[in-house]
């Protein structure tokens, strides 16, 4: 089937949430910092200790998530210090947890190295690892992602000529 079997030149791009979503996600070190926050790295200094990302873009990067509401900043004091402040996710930051799963695993399937990936991730009770599966709403697995189709959803607007 090509994409205009059902017309996919008909409809309009223009306000794609995938497109929208990788304004947001779609820099190298926005998902870094994603990845650190994920692991528990909170502190803006750790944050810039262990990635090397420069200071100001950081600090952008930090803004853009507080600003999108995927992070949230968190007070907090070391004695004798001046308030600092944390970055904590935020349900919306919590919900890209598949994502950064998924773009794991494929990193792990095509660029891991000859001794392995450095990263897994595993279901904390039983320290058994995960991996996503993609189901429709009636529950059947996907077995191929050629069993996939995209469609105009229910906010999909023609495109205008």
């Amino acid at each position: 089937m090509h994409a205009t079997d059902f017309g996919a030149l008909d409809w309009s791009v223009e306000h794609c949430t995938l497109g929208r979503a990788m304004e947001i996600l779609g820099e190298k070190w926005t998902v870094v910092v994603l990845r650190e926050v994920f692991n528990g790295i909170r502190r803006f200094d750790d944050m810039r200790l262990r990635t090397q990302i420069p200071r100001q873009v950081l600090a952008n990067r930090l803004n853009t998530l507080v600003g999108h509401g995927l992070l949230r900043r968190e007070p907090y004091r070391e004695p004798g210090s001046r308030v600092r402040h944390e970055y904590r996710l935020t349900g919306k930051g919590l919900d890209l947890y598949p994502v950064l799963i998924a773009v794991t695993e494929w990193g792990n399937r095509y660029l891991a190295d000859p001794g392995g990936p450095p990263l897994q991730f595993v279901h904390r009770p039983d320290e058994e690892p995960v991996h996503l599966e993609v189901r429709c709403q009636d529950g059947q697995e996907v077995t191929s992602y050629r069993e996939l189709a995209p469609r105009p959803g229910p906010g999909a607007r023609r495109r205008l000529n």
